[in-house]
């Protein structure tokens, strides 16, 4: 039989319906073992883990078959309970496959101390750079007379003079007293004495 008779004839059809319903029913197969091994379409929201306890998350996440890792603690923050997440990743709203793991930092357990800085004759802006970086925060600002405009003279918390050296919590407000650049002497005026004339005495003759 010649090749465009065996094309077109009855075996060969037959032969190529059955081999294109065999790679029909393999693709379909194929896309439903993908689907399955990859969770297509079974996604999970994250939920909000903000304030809540080890404990508490782990108990949520089992529940929703996620898992967590905790990443480090993080300087004390007054708003959050001890011990309880701050900072969540991926962020509560996410979209995540089955057993993604979600990283935490937690709240440690109180304010730890931190010695102040020396800041007396510092400029203003030199100051609150500093406060900062050692976890401080900027209190109210006093001006008294002094020529140094914005320098500062003395430091307070909590109405009392502190020093450079001394300790405080992280999270402290130090109130800052500041020179307002203008003069704090008074002007003397020297006075001249001026000697009374001696009388002479007549001289006796």
């Amino acid at each position: 039989m010649s090749l465009p008779k065996y094309l077109t004839s009855r075996v060969f059809l037959i032969q190529a319906f059955l081999a294109l319903l065999i790679i029909v029913v393999l693709a379909y197969l194929l896309m439903h073992w993908l689907t399955f091994t990859t969770d297509h379409g079974n996604e999970i929201t994250v939920p909000n883990l903000s304030k809540l306890t080890e404990e508490q998350v782990e108990e949520k996440l089992d529940e929703l078959d996620l898992t967590y890792v905790i990443l480090d603690s993080l300087d004390f923050r007054s708003g959050y309970p001890k011990y309880s997440v701050v900072q969540q990743d991926p962020l509560p709203g996410a979209k995540v496959k089955v057993g993604r793991k979600v990283y935490l930092k937690i709240n440690s357990s109180g304010f730890s101390s931190v010695k102040v800085p020396d800041l007396i004759e510092k400029t203003y802006r030199e100051a609150v750079p500093t406060l900062r970086a050692l976890g401080l925060q900027e209190g109210s600002i006093t001006y008294i007379p002094n020529l140094g405009k914005d320098m500062v003279l003395e430091m307070r918390s909590k109405g009392r003079n502190i020093s450079p050296g001394d300790k405080v919590l992280k999270g402290t407000k130090i109130d800052l007293v500041l020179g307002d650049g203008k003069a704090s002497y008074e002007e003397f005026t020297p006075t001249d004495t001026i000697e009374s004339p001696t009388d002479e005495m007549p001289n006796e003759q």
